[in-house]
């Protein structure tokens, strides 16, 4: 986990209670959401904290949970992980245990925080795991439906096109970050969501 030490860090400092909102709504979890730079604006919503950091997989989000996450105290929490762990080749039974521990991590910081996860994206990039990316969603929608106050952001279906492909127009020239337009499409998805994103206890 040395890798991501420099970027923690920074984080820790950013998220300082003196520079962050009182019980934010944090968002966690790998570069997809680290490279949303206008999250907070365009949710319309001041009490966002993106906390997301390059690179990170869900084992990695655990990892760093009690440094980055336990000490604000959030209202809500969304999270984004798991792409890189599939694309570092750990298989789904892994990154559904780490999901696993993650929502232990959760459960004990704030029973009945509302926690929500994005699910892992499909992208051109990836398309050879595409199968190993779809059976991991399903393991953790299993395990959120048993999850009080948890819920899936499904962004899965509509980034893939009508022959099941992802829609290449949503992704940078890597294949693997999104553009605007993917963003936007994000910002759909999470819409129907947003009374619980955002819920004022």
């Amino acid at each position: 986990m040395e890798w991501y030490e420099a970027e923690v860090r920074a984080l820790e400092q950013a998220r300082k209670p003196q520079r962050s909102p009182l019980h934010p709504v944090v968002f966690y979890g790998s570069s997809s959401l680290r490279l949303w730079d206008s999250l907070a604006s365009d949710l319309g919503e001041p009490d966002t904290l993106n906390l997301a950091f390059g690179g990170s997989t869900l084992a990695a989000c655990v990892h760093f949970f009690d440094r980055l996450i336990t000490p604000l105290d959030p209202a809500s929490l969304v999270v984004y992980a798991g792409d890189n762990d599939l694309g570092d080749g750990r298989k789904p039974e892994e990154v559904l245990q780490s999901f696993v521990e993650l929502a232990g991590k959760v459960a004990r910081l704030a029973r009945g925080m509302p926690f929500g996860f994005i699910s892992i994206k499909p992208s051109p990039a990836r398309v050879d795991i595409l199968d190993r990316i779809r059976l991991t969603n399903a393991w953790i929608r299993e395990e959120i439906e048993r999850i009080p106050d948890a819920y899936m952001i499904d962004v899965f279906p509509p980034m893939l096109d009508s022959k099941g492909v992802p829609r290449r127009e949503l992704f940078l020239e890597d294949g693997l970050h999104m553009n605007r337009a993917g963003y936007l499409l994000w910002l759909e998805v999470l819409e129907p969501y947003r009374h619980r994103i955002f819920t004022r206890g």
